[in-house]
């Protein structure tokens, strides 16, 4: 009980603490910020709200102005199953790329936040 009264604690802090910290976000023209909401149409990030590495990734989606769809793999029980089912297992942030009628699922903040950089930061 301890523990998980501390771990929500901590995790309203992480939240806070983002929130307040936040950087600005990537400025681009009407033009090319329509076609990077296009191509973001066919991602979506599987996460937690409080989880330091999925908050890590969605400072990086903020400040590329990435409109990524989020999933809350925590509190939907659907997204959580879709993860599970479709990604081979519960792990947080995961980002799904659709492309071309494949998905593929991309594990471990890191690597999400290279991919989201080498394609979107230009």
């Amino acid at each position: 009980m301890l523990i998980k009264l501390l771990r929500n604690g901590l995790g309203q802090i992480i939240i806070f603490v983002d929130w307040v910290t936040r950087p600005a976000k990537m400025k681009r023209s009407s033009q090319e910020q329509s076609k990077v909401e296009q191509e973001t149409q066919h991602l979506s990030l599987y996460q937690f709200k409080a989880c330091p590495f999925c908050v890590k990734t969605r400072r990086t989606m903020h400040k590329l102005n990435l409109p990524i769809e989020l999933k809350d793999a925590k509190n939907n029980d659907a997204d959580r199953q879709s993860l599970l089912e479709q990604g081979g297992k519960i792990q947080v942030p995961c980002l799904r790329i659709v492309k071309e009628g494949q998905d593929t699922w991309l594990y471990e903040s890191k690597a999400i936040n290279q991919y989201l950089t080498d394609n979107f930061a230009a």
